[in-house]
């Protein structure tokens, strides 16, 4: 009798040990899966999520087959378990375990938004609205209530932002971003109005964004910059009109339709430098750290006017005379160009 129950215990335990070896190998073949992914894709784990549901939603996503096993997982694999809110980046070549172990990591996908130099306000609203993942509090706010949350005395927010690439994660805000770009702008500007050349036409700081606004307007060759900017300072110090022209399409706002016109030169707005002497009131775009930087330390030079030279760059001049063949050059050049 207790030779029978010895064998009918061994058996049983064969049996248990055949079952359990059984369980493991799939238990680990369905961890081991491969993500059925064909490109990278964003997953985002919620808040207060347990294990068994973000199964689940891979499961759901078609990211992953479903299997008995997921119900005792978590005693094999305890280690996967403790996961961690925040959205992530998986690519196909992850398999379940490693989309695991990234989630237990809380390092959540940076998403990035790039604001171009030159750039207005309005543009930069368009590109926050667009932006993923972001959580959209200004879309019904006015310039003056944005302006107003952010602690920026200005109403009118044109070139109070730094123009440059700011990552970010899932739940950021678009006044979080615009928080960064105002507070990395002050930083700029406050070193660069300290390392400033003397005796420049510029009485703020505020002075220094305008100016910065039309070199970023006027050229983007960068060795261009602070020859630019000594064009706008010595006609400033010479009281003439700084006669640029993406002041007066700034001014004509909607009305612009890609083209000036002689009338426009005339036509009176708060912006047009070929009316008005000295800077517009406002920037008229938001400018990079290199062009702030051109504004409050330009070349020492006796240039007075530029224009295009149809390569890229401009022509610079120091008398009318001078400035007057260069127009011309380039004038020729653009017909012998269509």
């Amino acid at each position: 009798m207790i030779k029978k129950i010895t064998l009918l215990l061994l058996l049983v335990a064969a049996l248990a040990a055949g079952a359990f070896f059984y369980l493991t190998k799939q238990v680990e073949q369905f961890v081991t899966q491969p993500l059925q992914l064909t490109q990278e894709q964003i997953f985002t784990v919620k808040p207060g999520t347990s294990f068994q549901r973000v199964l689940a939603q891979l499961s759901e996503q078609k990211l992953i087959t479903t299997s008995e096993v997921v119900k005792v997982i978590r005693h094999f694999h305890p280690e996967l378990t403790q996961l961690r809110a925040g959205t992530y980046l998986i690519t196909p070549e992850m398999n379940l375990t490693e989309a695991l172990e990234l989630f237990k990591t809380g390092k959540e996908h940076q998403f990035s938004i790039t604001f171009v130099e030159g750039s207005r306000f309005s543009e930069w609203r368009t590109i926050l609205e667009n932006a993923p993942y972001l959580e959209h509090k200004t879309s019904e706010m006015s310039e003056a209530d944005i302006a107003k949350a952010l602690g920026i005395e200005q109403t009118k927010l044109e070139g109070l932002f730094l123009a440059e690439t700011f990552n970010y994660t899932y739940g950021t805000s678009d006044l979080d971003i615009l928080q960064r770009s105002a507070d990395k702008l002050q930083s700029v500007l406050d070193e660069a109005w300290q390392n400033r050349q003397d005796k420049l036409p510029l009485k703020t700081p505020y002075d220094a964004l305008i100016l910065a606004s039309i070199i970023e307007k006027e050229t983007a060759v960068e060795s261009e910059r602070e020859r630019v900017a000594s064009v706008f300072v010595n006609r400033l110090n010479k009281r003439m009109r700084l006669q640029t022209d993406p002041t007066v399409i700034y001014g004509m706002g909607d009305k612009y339709d890609g083209n000036i016109r002689k009338k426009d030169l005339r036509t009176p707005t708060p912006y047009n430098t070929y009316v008005i002497f000295g800077l517009p009131p406002t920037p008229i775009a938001m400018a990079g750290e290199a062009s702030i930087k051109a504004a409050l330390n330009p070349e020492d030079s006796d240039y007075y006017y530029f224009v295009a030279s149809g390569k890229g760059g401009h022509v610079f001049s120091k008398n009318l005379a001078d400035h007057n063949r260069a127009v011309r050059a380039y004038l020729r050049h653009l017909r012998s160009n269509k």
